[in-house]
């Protein structure tokens, strides 16, 4: 037993200096192998094309041309390696050093490819006398956001070629910064009429968004820019499980919205999203004496005050595969096994439709929820009895919401000088003399009301976006 013990104690101690060996060898070989490298990279002329060694790419991302054969051997592409197809190397480098490398490479490919997609996703519904509305709110955003945007226009059919007409008037240089699709208003048509009429026209439509629509088919309409080459028409659509699949993430906003600044710092919430996380909104009141689900709600809510669905962040892919708890069943369900029962259970005690639904659903899932201050959904409660938003106080007002028809009415001014602001705006011309003064020369004149003597709080982040905006066409 004694003489086996010392056999395998040698043979381990062979193995080790064997090992030794391999790895000097190794290292050895890809010395020589970058030396061989570097002299035939000095051997090669320097081409007057673009970058050699990068193919060339239609769409968005870094400039790119042809091959060049004379491109200098990258290590891990030479010949196939078997454990991964995808990653080659040369015949002289062992395949651990390609190993590691590859990994390090499938690594640094994601991260250049979510470094590329930096496309925001804007979703909007609009019946009845919307269009207006909601193109102003289509300018705010684009007016101010930098980064590439597509947005999702859910309509009644007739206001389609409305849509597509007016986006497309917007100037070339405007149309460049954004592409958008519109889909027409659909429900499970066993229960449509009752979803349709829920609270305002159509509202309740942002309740699908993560799981699709429920129609045998639809005509969708598409616009281009220079992000998507493809051509405006009209096409059907049969499978309704493609409808935003390929969406991870979505900001739904109210047509009643006014960005006051870029869109893409309120997407940049969903990097602040933990594990659970899969919404984010604001609270529907900052002082829940006040409150009015505090004082008359007939149903669960979330928190202290409940929350306000106007500006909704979501991610689309967690919608899709929590399981919720709620008040119906022991058993979590999915979110489309949920509205139905939910709506059934609650349809006569709730008064804001959709919104009373998410308070509901968010109240027994309170830890799915992000929520954001006040000043990204600023609405006339914030200041109709006083300010009560104290980080619009500190830092002004992020987004507008200009809820109860306040744009189109005299109750609030101040809310109505900003939206017309916005509205009459020439695409092109200063925005400090054509937007930013004559806005704040308006308000002015709303300084007997509540919300007009905190008008300052409305141009505050407006000044700070426009300053931005100049600089960049400027650099440009």
């Amino acid at each position: 037993m004694r003489c086996y013990f010392h056999a395998l104690l040698l043979c381990m101690f062979f193995a080790f200096f064997s090992l030794l060996y391999v790895f000097n060898q190794l290292a050895s070989t890809l010395e020589d192998g970058d030396e061989w490298t570097v002299r035939r990279a000095q051997r090669t002329p320097d081409s007057s094309g673009p970058d050699p060694g990068r193919d060339v790419r239609k769409g968005p991302g870094p400039a790119a041309g042809p091959r060049d054969h004379q491109e200098p051997l990258d290590r891990c592409k030479s010949l196939s390696v078997y454990w991964d197809p995808h990653w080659r190397l040369p015949a002289d480098v062992c395949g651990v050093n390609c190993l590691l490398e590859s990994s390090l490479r499938k690594k640094s490919s994601s991260a250049e490819k979510e470094s590329r997609d930096e496309r925001m996703h804007l979703a909007v519904v609009a019946c009845g006398p919307r269009l207006e509305e909601t193109l102003t709110m289509l300018k705010s955003a684009v007016l101010f956001s930098k980064k590439p945007l597509h947005v999702y226009i859910f309509a009644e059919d007739h206001l389609h070629d409305s849509f597509r007409d007016a986006l497309h008037s917007w100037p070339s240089m405007v149309q460049q910064r954004f592409n958008f699709t519109t889909y027409p208003i659909t429900f499970p048509s066993e229960n449509a009429k009752e979803w349709k009429k829920l609270f305002k026209p159509c509202a309740s439509q942002r309740l699908f968004l993560p799981v699709g629509l429920h129609s045998s088919s639809m005509h969708i309409t598409t616009g281009d820019n220079k992000f998507d080459k493809c051509t405006h028409e009209d096409y059907v659509v049969s499978d309704l499980q493609l409808i935003l699949k390929d969406v991870d993430s979505l900001l739904y906003v109210d047509t009643d919205i006014i960005f006051l600044q870029p869109m893409e710092e309120i997407w940049a919430f969903l990097s602040q999203f933990n594990s659970s996380h899969l919404a984010a909104m604001a609270p529907e009141h900052e002082e829940p004496r006040i409150a009015w689900y505090t004082r008359f709600a007939r149903h669960p809510y979330y928190g202290k005050t409940g929350i306000n669905s106007g500006v909704m962040l979501m991610n689309m892919t967690r919608f899709r595969e929590k399981h919720f708890k709620n008040d119906m069943t022991a058993v979590p369900l999915r979110w489309e096994e949920m509205l139905m029962p939910l709506l059934q259970k609650y349809k006569l005690n709730i008064t804001w439709g959709d919104q009373d639904l998410l308070n509901i659903i968010f109240h027994h899932n309170p830890e799915s929820l992000y929520v954001f201050p006040c000043q990204w959904n600023y609405r006339p409660d914030h200041c109709i009895y006083g300010s009560n938003c104290k980080e619009a106080e500190q830092e002004g007002v992020f987004i507008l919401h200009g809820n109860r028809g306040v744009y189109h009415d005299d109750k609030q001014p101040a809310f109505r000088a900003v939206y017309q602001a916005i509205q009459k705006y020439p695409f092109g011309d200063s925005m400090v003399n054509s937007l930013l003064l004559p806005l704040e020369a308006a308000l002015q004149a709303t300084t007997h009301t509540y919300c007009g003597r905190a008008s300052h709080l409305f141009t505050k982040r407006l000044q700070q976006s426009i300053k931005s905006v100049q600089q960049d066409s400027t650099q440009r």
